[in-house]
């Protein structure tokens, strides 16, 4: 008797298993597609398929991954333009198979054919591709797939550098304070890798765009949404200070605008943003070339400023020595400022 039928199936190639990827995606087109069991076959297709390039890429448990065929598999992905399908169809694609997407993503870009990250040049070679996934963070079934894939990308300056130049990016202002609290969250998280995982390209970005991209950011800052204030004073502090941004902060605190915007946080009802606002307003007042305008405001409200710095502490411990004494100068400079001594 003979029990060969037994015997488990060849493993596909390479080229076999990116060949059943693009075949299974192409599938999901709505032209192609018209019945619900179609759709059903094809979304099986899909998810097996993407199955089997996570064991490829990954392993399966027992044993490692082989390299040359993961080299191999990344470099049929991008001659067969499937990382645009990954995009494109994501939108269409299962739970389980955005999630083994998401897994492979990472792999994808960070993996090297000889010198070059073949997949990242893919990307490079087609843009637009990151505008989609900015973009479906309207999506709330996809958000935060396209949040993960898109902060891999972003690991990658020349792909960083896009999305922020590119007018999708002002879409973030908007993301970040959707009602959907983990989609914001999600979106806030790409939004600072944005804007301080390459300092030197932030540093261009701000350079070109301070009017737009500071008149956006107020918007942030006097949000009615604390969460929203208060992560992004964080991340005004992050990238500010920083610095290849000096002088950005030089001319951020030299504008009569944003010195505004500090004063009516320390008033914040939370204490915690009552703190941030300080270490953003003490550059402010400590800044030897304050321009006349900076001066007039501080002296205007120095009382009500005067009053609101000696009510404000910052806790307990080394941190709130260091914090007195830098209340102590802010007080002195304004008190300086203004001609006037408080007793």
């Amino acid at each position: 008797m003979s029990f060969s039928f037994f015997k488990p199936s060849r493993p596909k190639t390479p080229q076999e298993v990116a060949k059943a990827i693009k075949d299974s995606l192409v599938a999901l087109d709505t032209k192609t597609v018209v019945e619900v069991k179609a759709l059903e076959k094809a979304l099986e297709e899909v998810e097996k398929n993407f199955g089997t390039m996570r064991c490829m890429l990954c392993g399966d448990g027992e044993a490692e991954p082989n390299m040359e065929q993961v080299t191999q598999l990344v470099q049929e992905i991008c001659k067969e333009d499937i990382i645009a399908l990954l995009i494109h169809k994501l939108p269409s694609l299962g739970w389980e198979a955005r999630k083994d997407l998401v897994h492979c993503w990472s792999i994808l870009l960070k993996q090297k054919v000889g010198t070059t990250f073949c997949c990242v040049q893919y990307i490079e070679n087609h843009m637009e591709l990151l505008d989609s996934l900015v973009v479906w963070y309207d999506n709330k079934e996809i958000a935060l797939n396209c949040g993960n894939m898109l902060r891999e990308c972003i690991k990658f300056s020349t792909l960083a550098k896009y999305v922020l130049e590119a007018p999708s990016f002002e879409l973030f202002f908007k993301f970040v304070e959707l009602p959907t609290f983990d989609v914001a969250s999600d979106a806030f998280s790409t939004f600072k890798d944005l804007l301080t995982k390459h300092e030197t390209v932030v540093s261009e970005f701000l350079t070109a765009h301070y009017d737009e991209f500071f008149d956006s950011y107020e918007k942030l800052l006097t949000s009615t949404n604390y969460v929203t204030r208060r992560q992004s004073l964080k991340l005004l502090s992050e990238f500010l200070l920083e610095p290849p941004n000096s002088h950005i902060m030089k001319r951020y605190i030299s504008e009569v605008q944003y010195l505004k915007v500090m004063m009516t946080l320390l008033k914040d009802s939370s204490k915690n943003i009552q703190i941030s606002a300080f270490h953003i307003f003490k550059v402010f007042v400590a800044n030897p070339n304050k321009p006349r305008e900076v001066k007039v405001i501080l002296a205007k409200n120095h009382e009500k400023l005067l009053d609101l710095l000696q009510n404000l502490s910052a806790g307990k411990g080394a941190e709130d020595e260091q914090f007195e004494e830098e209340k102590e100068l802010i007080i002195k400079e304004i008190e300086r400022v203004s001609g006037f001594t408080y007793s």
